[in-house]
């Protein structure tokens, strides 16, 4: 395809060597297979700070990857070095190994580079990926960025910047290609010849009606095989799917997993479209909200990393360590209220922890499938009353052969019929009630609002502690004449 942007009318004889060349960029797309291999940043880093020549620069680039080229960054501590290692590229590779980049060392390689240079590098992304930089550079850098762009790229940004991190709105791009559906599929091309090169994504064309609202999209290849008179209109799907601009980027996640889209569409209430949001930003989102579930069920901040201060670490953690505490104190209550039945049986207290940690485990069982299910939006409350039954009969079925083990363990140990038969029973109670709180849990909390990821594990653990200790010492008092 040329890179000439100049706007000309092209022949005939251009626009369907134009089609040909898409075509075959989608049919090729995706062919080819990379293996991974294991690669040494220090080395490569290492190897960076030794090149002196432009030749060896070339080389260099040549023979590794960008993306391994951004990673081993990290290993030059100091910034001036850095600097220097950067310059040696040229401004192509730059771009390239900036793109690769994560959001930190951008930021850290912009805060060295002069005005004029970290504008010329901005200018070659996406503003959805310049909004995110931006708004991880302190507000003075940021406000001189955009007030030096090019007004138009600047008010792009500044609309992204607009919307919360984690909404439709702020994971969306506004490179797309959208024209009015009364056009001939020939003026189309001419303008695709235009646009595409410095478009994101092509492979969609969203469709407006008169008053630029949108109206529907057309897949790439029924433009490519469609006739030249064809209007837009004709080959456009009416029957389209998209999110408002304040939807949580999750839910949006959601539409794009359940109903199979590579791109989705942000559409404001008057039905005009402000971007696009691709399948490449829905992966990063799933990406994040998986590693901020798993953080927040383990009761550590859900951006925290090994790089995180040990004073970010140390306030991220200590609030629900606290709340654990708490509830250690009140397990501990529980099993002070037997002491007299403790001290009568010393084996009780080698037994009671067996009850406690079966529980435990059963209950994060169900929390799992249960959390996962809500963060796919798989939860229906109409079913909760089978599901809850269900959970009590699974309960149940793994209490009794649980207990059974535990019961023949403990009579070759003790040699004691009742303490296995206090064991048994306290088994069954414990994972019947562990399997049913491993799911209502959750489910109650989304009803109140509360993220189910960040406090069920807390309330779980406690409910399991609590019953686990009182069946057992319960049982155990109740049977005490017979194990004395």
């Amino acid at each position: 395809m040329k890179n000439n942007l100049d706007i000309e009318k092209l022949t005939q004889e251009e626009i369907e060597t134009l089609k040909q060349e898409i075509k075959s960029r989608l049919e090729h797309e995706d062919e080819e297979e990379y293996f991974e291999e294991d690669i040494d940043t220090e080395e490569i880093a290492e190897d960076l700070q030794n090149l002196e020549s432009e030749e060896e620069v070339e080389e260099f680039v040549e023979e590794h990857n960008t993306v391994d080229i951004a990673d081993s960054f990290y290993e030059i501590e100091d910034d001036n070095e850095l600097l220097r290692v950067f310059n040696l590229f040229s401004e192509e590779v730059k771009i390239e190994i900036f793109e690769e980049a994560d959001e930190k060392l951008q930021v850290r390689i912009l805060n060295l580079l002069d005005l004029d240079e970290t504008i010329d590098i901005l200018s070659y992304l996406p503003p959805d990926d310049v909004a995110d930089i931006l708004g991880s550079l302190e507000l003075r850098k940021s406000k001189e960025i955009l007030d030096n762009m090019k007004r138009s790229d600047a008010n792009k940004i500044r609309l992204l910047l607009g919307y919360a991190d984690d909404t439709a709105g702020g994971i969306m791009t506004t490179q797309y290609i959208a024209f009015k559906k009364n056009l001939k599929i020939k003026d189309i091309m001419e303008k695709i010849k235009i646009i595409g090169p410095k478009t994101e994504y092509i492979e969609t064309i969203f469709v407006l009606d008169e008053e630029s609202r949108l109206f529907g999209e057309a897949d790439l290849r029924d433009i490519l095989t469609a006739s030249d008179d064809t209007l837009l209109e004709e080959i456009t799907d009416e029957n389209i799917i998209y999110v408002d601009p304040y939807y949580d980027q999750e839910k949006v996640a959601q539409i794009v997993s359940r109903y199979g889209l590579k791109v989705v569409p942000v559409v404001n209430r008057k039905g005009n479209m402000l971007g696009i949001i691709t399948i490449d930003d829905v992966i990063d989102v799933i990406n994040e909200e998986n590693t901020e579930d798993i953080l927040k069920m383990h009761g550590a901040g859900d951006d925290e990393t090994l790089e995180t201060t040990l004073k970010e670490s140390v306030s991220k953690r200590l609030p629900w360590l606290a709340i654990n505490l708490i509830t250690a104190f009140l397990a501990s209550f529980t099993v002070g209220l037997f002491s007299n039945t403790i001290d009568a049986v010393v084996a009780l207290a080698v037994s009671m922890p067996i009850v406690s940690g079966m529980g435990g485990n059963a209950g994060t069982q169900s929390l799992a499938v249960t959390i996962r299910s809500i963060a796919l939006d798989e939860s229906d409350s109409d079913d909760s009353w089978n599901i809850s039954l269900k959970y009590i009969a699974l309960g149940f079925i793994n209490g009794i052969i649980l207990g059974i083990i535990c019961g023949i363990a403990i009579y070759f140990f003790y040699k004691s019929f009742y303490l296995s038969f206090v064991i048994f029973l306290a088994m069954i109670g414990n994972c019947v009630i562990a399997c049913l709180a491993g799911y209502l849990i959750p489910v109650g909390l989304k009803l109140l609002k509360i993220d189910p990821a960040m406090a069920s594990a807390v309330v779980l653990t406690t409910i399991t502690d609590i019953c686990g200790f009182f069946l057992f010492l319960g049982l155990a008092t109740v049977f005490l004449d017979k194990l004395v």
